[in-house]
């Protein structure tokens, strides 16, 4: 699917009107144009990206083939970008991305991604109700895009927050015991975050620096500010990285200490039960004249034993605390 937007002076001077009228429209100095390519097929990208827009090859390769590293290109006349918005799944614990790229020229911007964007959506209906918002150059829609793809890392982000958070509970009410593998599920899914926003968190520092011409300078502050909310991003991760470390740790203890409690009785059951043992053990070998051999009263007397040590070893455990 193919989507355009003509402006003209800061207002959008026309809807898809046709790819001819694009061509005609990329020499007037005034316009600016958004082609938009959603899902497109490959008579549609190729029409676009190399009939009309005549992009390098380089450049087109990178586009319509899957990349999971974020990048920034500069050609002559324009910027290629290559970033990504994610999505955060609770059933399965997983961050999803969806490929976005972007060619920025100075009267000019191609964004080209497989599956349908919020980012996209967002920016197509803020310029149906207030178009000289974000009309009025290629930078500055493409800040608005890079705007909304951020604000989608918000939720995201939210729900990882929430996925720890009820782990952390789970431990400390001792609901459940098999919980490593959420914890090293998730501590993937952090590490996988942290994949994903470094890269970018240097293409966005590339542009808010100043490298690039085609980004006015008016407006290097609007993407430095992007530039603050990636890093804050990158920092949630690190706590989150650090948080789910904690939590695996407590939960090592918590196992730890109740096999402690467990070693802790059987230990105790182990030296009460030794004078039993020992008086038994003397009582039960095989000597034909042993003495005490013929005492009326002889499992009274091992009783009696038995049950004295045993109560003195109980008092003992019981003044050093140790039970």
């Amino acid at each position: 699917m193919i989507r355009s937007f003509v402006f003209n002076e800061g207002k959008l001077a026309g809807q898809d009107p046709g790819l001819d009228f694009i061509r005609m429209m990329l020499f007037e100095e005034d316009a600016q144009i958004w082609v938009d390519l959603e899902e497109p097929t490959e008579a549609e990208w190729k029409e676009v990206l190399e009939a009309m827009f005549a992009f390098h090859p380089l450049a087109i390769e990178d586009c319509v083939a899957v990349s999971e590293q974020p990048k920034i290109d500069e050609y002559d006349k324009y910027l290629f970008l290559v970033l990504h918005a994610i999505d955060y799944s609770n059933r399965e614990h997983a961050f999803q991305t969806r490929e976005l790229n972007m060619f920025i020229g100075r009267n000019f911007l191609v964004t080209y991604h497989d599956k349908p964007l919020p980012s996209i959506l967002s920016t197509i209906e803020r310029i149906r109700r207030n178009a000289h918002v974000v009309a009025r150059a290629p930078d500055r829609l493409s800040y608005t895009i890079l705007d909304f793809m951020l604000d989608n890392y918000e939720p995201a982000i939210e729900e990882l927050s929430a996925d720890i958070a009820e782990l952390e509970r789970t431990i400390l009410s001792a609901e459940r015991e098999d919980i490593l593998e959420d914890v090293l599920e998730l501590k993937s899914e952090v590490r996988r975050l942290r994949q994903i926003i470094t890269p970018q968190r240097e293409v966005i520092s590339r542009i808010a620096r100043g490298d690039f011409k085609l980004i006015r300078p008016h407006l290097l502050p609007y993407f430095r500010d992007l530039l603050d909310r990636v890093k804050r991003i990158s920092d949630l991760s690190d706590t989150y990285r650090e948080s789910l470390t904690s939590v695996l740790q407590v939960n090592l203890n918590l196992q730890q200490m109740q096999i402690n409690r467990v070693i802790k009785v059987l230990t105790v059951l182990a030296t009460l039960s030794l004078p039993l043992v020992m008086v038994t053990s003397f009582y039960g070998m095989n000597f034909h004249h042993m003495p005490e051999l013929a005492w009326e009263y002889g499992y009274l007397w091992v009783f009696g034993i038995t049950a004295g040590c045993t109560g003195l070893i109980y008092l003992y455990l019981k003044r050093k605390h140790w039970l």
